[in-house]
C-alpha cells in the first residue's frame, strides 16, 4: 500500500468503511491471506473514495464494491501460484517426528488463519451466519485454492454471498450461461478436494473441550492433551512443512521437538470458524511471553480432530492480526476490549 493510497485512506467516506468487513471477509476468501486481504479492502475502498464523484448511484454502493474488490483480488492472484496447508503437499506424513521441521516455505506459500472478529457479522440471522462461519473454515478455504480466481469469485458469489446468476454475470462482465458454468465446474473440483462441509455452530461443547485444551497445554500435560484428541488426529504447522498423524506421534513431537513450548501462556479465541487458541511462549530469560502460535482446532464428534497451528516467529502474525505483542509477568491476554 503506497503512502499516498494511505493517505487516502485516511479520508474515506463513512458509508464505504461501513463494507470493511464484510469486504475484508470476501477478499479473504479469495486471497487465501488475512495479510492480503487487508491490503486488498484498502486498495478497494481508496479505489471507490477515488471514483465516488463519478459513481452517481448507477448501480447499489456495495455491488460497486464487490466489483472493484473482485477486480482487485484479480489482480493480486494473476500469476501468482496457490497457497496451501501442508497437508496438500504430501497424501501422507513423510518426515519422521524428529526431522519435522527440517523444510520451511516462505509465508506467502502457506494459506493463513483470520480471526471471526475481522470478517464475520457482528449479528443477523443465526443460519446465515453458520454459512459464513463455515465458509472461512481452514478446510475451505484450502480447497478454494485449486479454484481459477474467476471461478473463484462465481462460487464465493454465487453460494456464500448468494447473489443471482445475472448480478454475478453484471460484475464479471460476462454472461449468466459463463456463470452456472463456472459454477458448476466449481463444484466439482471442491467435490473432488473434499472442501464443503456442513455449518457447525460453536456450541457448548466445543468451548468447553477448548477450556481443558487450553488447561492441558499450560500444565503442558500432555497426556491430557492427547485424551483430548482422536487416535487419528492432525497436526501441521506452517511454515515448516511437516504434518504429523496420530495422536501418539503428536504427542512424540510436543514432548521431543516441541518441549520449548512448556511454561507457555495460552488463550482461547475463534479463528477461520473453529475453536482457536493463542500461545505466549517465555522468554528465554523468564521475563515475560512473547508471540508464538495460533492454533486453529478441528473438532468433530467432541474431539479435536486436526491442529494447525500458524507459528510466528518474527512477531508479524500476531501484529497482523491484533493481537498484544507481548505480554509482561502476570499482564493479562486482552482481545477486543476484553481480558482472559
Amino acid at each position: 500500500m503506497t503512502s499516498v493510497a494511505i493517505g487516502a485512506a485516511e479520508q474515506l467516506d463513512p458509508r464505504l468503511l461501513e463494507h470493511r468487513r464484510e469486504l475484508t471477509g470476501y477478499c479473504y476468501r479469495m486471497l487465501g491471506s488475512s495479510f492480503d486481504a487487508e491490503d486488498a479492502v484498502q486498495e478497494t475502498l481508496v479505489r471507490a473514495w477515488r471514483g465516488l464523484s463519478d459513481f452517481e448511484g448507477r448501480s447499489a454502493l456495495r455491488s460497486w464494491l464487490y466489483r472493484i474488490a473482485t477486480n482487485v483480488c484479480l489482480d493480486q492472484l494473476s500469476g501468482r501460484k496457490r497457497r496451501a496447508l501442508p497437508m496438500d503437499l504430501s497424501g501422507d506424513p513423510w518426515r519422521p517426528v524428529e526431522s519435522s521441521l527440517a523444510a520451511r516455505r516462505p509465508g506467502t506459500a502457506w494459506v493463513e488463519p483470520v480471526l471471526d472478529r475481522a470478517v464475520l457479522p457482528e449479528d443477523g440471522d443465526p443460519a446465515e451466519r453458520a454459512v459464513a462461519r463455515e465458509s472461512i473454515r481452514l478446510a475451505f478455504i484450502s480447497a478454494l485454492q485449486h479454484l481459477p480466481p474467476r471461478q473463484r469469485a462465481v462460487l464465493l458469489l454465487r453460494e456464500v454471498l448468494r447473489w443471482k446468476a445475472d448480478e454475478v454475470a453484471q460484475l464479471l462482465d460476462t454472461t449468466v450461461a459463463s456463470v452456472n458454468s463456472a459454477l458448476q465446474r466449481a463444484r466439482g473440483t471442491l467435490a473432488e478436494v473434499g472442501g464443503r462441509g456442513e455449518p457447525r455452530p460453536l456450541d457448548a461443547e466445543s468451548r468447553e473441550l477448548l477450556d481443558r485444551y487450553v488447561d492441558a497445554f499450560e500444565r503442558y500435560d500432555i497426556d491430557a492433551l492427547v485424551r483430548l484428541l482422536h487416535e487419528d488426529a492432525t497436526q501441521h504447522m506452517p511454515p515448516y512443512e511437516m504434518w504429523l498423524r496420530g495422536s501418539a506421534d503428536i504427542a512424540a513431537w510436543m514432548l521431543g521437538p516441541g518441549a520449548g513450548c512448556r511454561g507457555s501462556r495460552v488463550f482461547p479465541i475463534e479463528a477461520n470458524g473453529a475453536p482457536a487458541v493463542v500461545q505466549y511462549r517465555s522468554r528465554p530469560d523468564g521475563d515475560g511471553h512473547v508471540p508464538w502460535a495460533v492454533h486453529v482446532l478441528e473438532v468433530v464428534d467432541g474431539r479435536v480432530a486436526g491442529i494447525t497451528s500458524f507459528l510466528d516467529e518474527e512477531n508479524v502474525l500476531f501484529a497482523r492480526l491484533g493481537l498484544p505483542s507481548a505480554l509482561a509477568p502476570g499482564e493479562p491476554f486482552s482481545l477486543a476490549g476484553s481480558t482472559a
